[in-house]
């Protein structure tokens, strides 16, 4: 099965980043919009796991939640990669809870790989995917929109509490992934 190391986000935040699409569709841009539910903070994609590596992967991220205390984080800017003029993946960053999802997703990479799962080749960087540009259609106007929105979200104070890991199971449909909780392991309370 086909799966991913996340930070979940609370409904006021999917909810935020859904308007914030919205917008964003305005500049007619050919992009693939991630739906609202299943936005989240990925921390490791693991790809084609089997069901007995389940328990050793769940085994890794209890010892890493073990060891990490619960944060808070803001979302604090938008933008693109691989850069505005030719994107590829929009993102929304984030300001507080970047270095502490950067030890999650670090501690991550280093207890998977000896479970046999490679390493990711590119540094991790805390972002949260919202949408995926399929062509260079209108690509002006949407590093115009995108430009434009990064103001105005930049002033906005998107906080949530970060309080869990999840392991989710990704299934590919012909309307795009479904997701489903394998299992939520909780972070330390402070």
């Amino acid at each position: 099965m086909r799966t991913f190391i996340a930070i979940s986000l609370p409904q006021n935040i999917k909810a935020r980043l859904a308007q914030l699409q919205e917008t964003l569709k305005k500049s007619d841009a050919d992009v693939k919009w991630v739906d609202p539910q299943n936005i989240h903070l990925t921390l490791k994609f693991l790809g084609e796991i089997d069901q007995q590596q389940i328990a050793t992967i769940t085994k890794a991220i209890e010892e890493i939640a073990l060891a990490t205390g619960s944060f808070r984080a803001s979302l604090n800017s938008l933008g693109a990669f691989p850069k505005l003029q030719f994107a590829r993946v929009i993102w929304v960053g984030l300001e507080n809870g970047d270095s502490q999802s950067k030890v999650i997703a670090q501690a991550l990479e280093e207890k998977i790989e000896i479970l046999g799962i490679p390493k990711e080749k590119r540094e991790f960087s805390s972002h949260i995917t919202i949408g995926r540009v399929r062509s260079f259609l209108k690509k002006d106007k949407l590093a115009q929109a995108i430009t434009e929105e990064n103001q105005k979200f930049g002033q906005e104070k998107l906080e949530f509490a970060v309080t869990a890991i999840t392991l989710y199971k990704s299934t590919l449909t012909p309307k795009g992934p479904a997701y489903e909780a394998l299992k939520e392991v909780n972070l330390q309370t402070t």
